[in-house]
């Protein structure tokens, strides 16, 4: 199997919410979306899950196609047999070979079918290319760093693993003035942060702390790995953070107006219902991951 094949990405797409926002756009835009997302869940997908100790051509493709298709269990069971060292390079290594494909999208001719669906949308939208390496940097990034001493850090580290995909949307919708990008960027952030508090569990398996040491001294946070009432205090805390960059989706919304404003605004919407689900679940992020229903993403699809 190709180890960016569009079918398996998509695979992985369909259980989260940006498909869910992209209906909303018109639909001369949602391939150009969906090229984007699939993008950005492939970079996502070799810096979190890759590993191929040992094993080149036919066989790594075929275990990069395994995890891209969502088989975690044999990239755990490779990783357990793997140095962390290995697996680190390995995914570098895997990221070295997407930036390659990137270039070839504006020079050349990629062979990855993920890149090959996206470089029609990068020729017909004009995307730059920056967007997507700091994606690709953000993944480098957490190959070498573990946690983050403060809140500006963090925010550093979402400028490139969140901020590059709103700015990509919007150059797929041909708005790319300063002021929207501004609100993007909030907007994107906030979705970071909320992804983050869901994943405290997830990301602590992978040797990442997402939630700022400073903060977690604030608030006395001494475990990460089982529910406590310093973590739960923090969480909360978190939130009202995410919250406040969540709210630029509205007026974004409303300065792109039409179905294109409403489908970004979904975006935001999506990140404040699954703040309330954390709410709701009093901030276990344990017992299973808190996410809002169907139901109330179509809710706030109308809003």
């Amino acid at each position: 199997m190709d180890p960016a094949s569009a079918g398996s990405v998509a695979a992985r797409a369909r259980t989260e919410n940006f498909p869910v926002a992209s209906l909303l756009f018109p639909r001369a835009m949602r391939p150009h979306l969906r090229a984007v997302y699939g993008f950005a869940r492939l970079v996502d997908i070799l810096g979190d899950e890759f590993s191929a100790d040992g094993l080149d051509g036919a066989q790594r493709s075929s275990l990069k196609g395994s995890v891209l298709a969502g088989d975690a269990g044999k990239a755990r069971a490779s990783s357990e047999t793997t140095s962390t060292s290995d697996v680190v390079g390995n995914r570098l290594a895997a990221l070295d070979e997407l930036e390659a494909e990137v270039e070839a999208c504006y020079e050349g001719v990629p062979t990855w079918q993920v890149m090959q669906a996206l470089q029609p949308t990068i020729r017909a939208c004009d995307l730059p290319r920056e967007p997507f390496l700091r994606l690709i940097e953000a993944n480098r990034i957490d190959q070498r760093v573990a946690e983050y001493e403060t809140w500006d850090e963090l925010k550093g580290y979402c400028t490139h693993s969140a901020d590059p995909v709103g700015r990509l949307v919007l150059g797929v919708v041909g708005r790319t003035e300063p002021e929207l990008v501004a609100l993007s960027d909030d907007v994107c952030t906030g979705l970071q942060l909320v992804n983050f508090l869901q994943d405290v569990p997830r990301d602590l398996a992978l040797g990442r702390v997402y939630l700022p040491a400073e903060d977690r001294r604030r608030f006395g946070v001494a475990e990460l790995g089982q529910p406590n009432e310093p973590l739960r205090r923090l969480l909360e805390f978190e939130a009202e953070q995410a919250r406040g960059f969540l709210g630029s989706g509205e007026e974004l919304g409303r300065r792109l107006g039409g179905r294109v404003g409403r489908g970004v605004a979904l975006f935001a919407r999506g990140g404040l219902a699954a703040l309330e689900a954390l709410e709701r679940a009093d901030w276990d992020v344990f017992t299973q991951r808190p996410r809002p229903s169907r139901a109330r993403l179509a809710l706030a699809a109308i809003r």
